[in-house]
């Protein structure tokens, strides 16, 4: 063996851990990890970012090399690299968070679906699909729904309405009604009042909806304002329990 051979300088490294040394092999095996990265690119991230994910495993991959194994480095670098890219597809790039294993699952059928459609020159079947991957059916649709989470669409996309009309993905999100909230306290109302008697329910609508005052309620119901006043305190105090 020469100076220059891999395994020579893995040694080499292994004794010095000197990032001279480390810098060379590194270089050497740079176009393994960019052929690895290239594998992945499918996958919607950008290639750049997936050949820095690559460079960086490669170098960790060095580091943790130990050629008194007898293994090739290359055998012990290809999955550590493949791993890293996984890694930065599960934990970056989805827009989405999916649980790891529906992840995985989804780049796999994302990734026959690829195969099979060069092979037959039609899209598989989800039957086609859920044998090659030793899923069922359900698993595989819930894969290719899972896939489409792996990237954010624009709310400035274009998209059809059922007229046919087009419109952006904005203009289909609903929006705050100002008098939802309004609507749903005095639905809750209506069913507190129930629990009142005749004349606190009727204090309590003269008071707070039609905005009447005490001295107003008192002339119409035959009260002092006093009395109604008490009569207003108590109402409520049923109510806070009631709401309680």
């Amino acid at each position: 063996m020469t100076r220059s051979d891999p395994q020579s300088l893995m040694r080499q490294y292994r004794t010095t851990r000197d990032p001279r040394v480390r810098e060379q092999i590194v270089q050497r095996f740079l176009p393994l990890s960019r052929s690895l990265a290239r594998r992945f690119a499918s996958g919607g991230e950008p290639l750049e970012d997936l050949e820095q994910v690559a460079a960086l495993a490669l170098v960790k991959a060095v580091d943790g090399y130990d050629p008194d194994r007898g293994t090739a480095f290359s055998s012990y670098a290809v999955p550590c690299i493949a791993g890293a890219i996984k890694r930065h597809f599960r934990d970056c790039g989805w827009s989405v968070r999916v649980p790891r294993e529906l992840q995985e699952r989804a780049m796999v059928v994302h990734t026959l679906a690829d195969q099979l459609s060069s092979s037959k020159g039609e899209s598989p079947t989800v039957a086609e699909l859920a044998a090659a991957a030793s899923l069922s059916p359900e698993e595989v649709l819930e894969a290719r729904a899972a896939y489409r989470a792996l990237h954010a669409s624009s709310l400035e996309a274009s998209t059809q309405d059922s007229d046919g009309d087009t419109l952006s993905l904005l203009d289909t999100l609903g929006t705050i009604e100002e008098g939802y909230g309004s609507a749903l306290d005095h639905a809750a109302l209506d069913s507190l009042l129930q629990e009142l008697e005749d004349r606190d329910r009727a204090i309590i609508q003269l008071y707070f909806r039609e905005e009447l005052t005490q001295s107003q309620i008192g002339e119409r119901l035959g009260y002092s304002q006093m009395h109604i006043s008490r009569l207003l305190r108590r109402a409520v105090g049923e109510l806070e329990k009631a709401a309680a």
